[in-house]
């Protein structure tokens, strides 16, 4: 019989049920093949392989017929294949795995293949998000955390997280799809959950009592 990992969950993506007055404003997944190239630089290892494949022609050509030459290629570009279809199959696991989720109070991200975990992250936590836009309107949204007790684990949280900010690690909704209109769900959400301080009253001073 067939299992899902995630049955237990009440709601995908999610934990546990949320607490009364909290609302799911958004939920979505990596876009697989945006994943791809950009966090697994998909692009640059066809580049590396066909490279490879160029260099070994070059040096046949010296002492082999052309033919022969160009057939010295297909061993690096038959494991150029075989290296791009095992990072689309990461690509696509990740991508299927996860689910990024924007509620009014917080944001949460159920990450992780193999070893599955759930990051929640709520808005006191949260100091700024900032939007790297992608042609096409996918994109990438990284969360700056201002709270000192929490550190994220780099290699725990990959890919999820801003590539290259290592200290302190910030976790990121990677390669979403319609990212700009999903960061306007995240910026009014959080403003929302900006405490509003009410100025106190200034303290009336007695009027003053004219010398005799």
């Amino acid at each position: 019989m067939p299992h899902d990992d995630f049955a237990v969950e009440p709601i995908e993506g999610l934990p546990e049920l949320p607490p009364e007055g909290e609302k799911i404003l958004w939920q979505g997944k990596p876009h697989w093949w945006t994943l791809a190239k950009e966090s697994l630089n998909i692009y640059w290892v066809m580049g590396y392989f066909v490279l490879l494949g160029v260099w070994r022609s070059v040096n046949l050509a010296e002492f082999t017929p052309p033919l022969a030459a160009t057939l010295g290629a297909i061993p690096f570009l038959i494991l150029g294949l075989i290296a791009c279809g095992l990072l689309l199959l990461i690509s696509v696991v990740q991508a299927q795995t996860t689910v990024y989720t924007i509620t009014n109070r917080r944001v949460a991200m159920r990450i992780g293949a193999a070893l599955t975990v759930t990051l929640n992250l709520p808005y006191r936590w949260i100091g700024s998000a900032d939007l790297d836009l992608r042609r096409g309107g996918t994109g990438t949204i990284a969360l700056s955390l201002i709270d000192e007790g929490t550190r994220l684990s780099y290699l725990t949280c990959w890919p999820h997280v801003r590539p290259w900010r290592m200290n302190p690690t910030q976790p990121a909704l990677r390669c979403i799809k319609d990212a700009e209109h999903v960061s306007r769900i995240l910026a009014q959400a959080v403003g929302s959950n900006v405490p509003v301080t009410q100025p106190q009253p200034q303290p009336q001073m007695p009027d003053a009592v004219p010398a005799e």
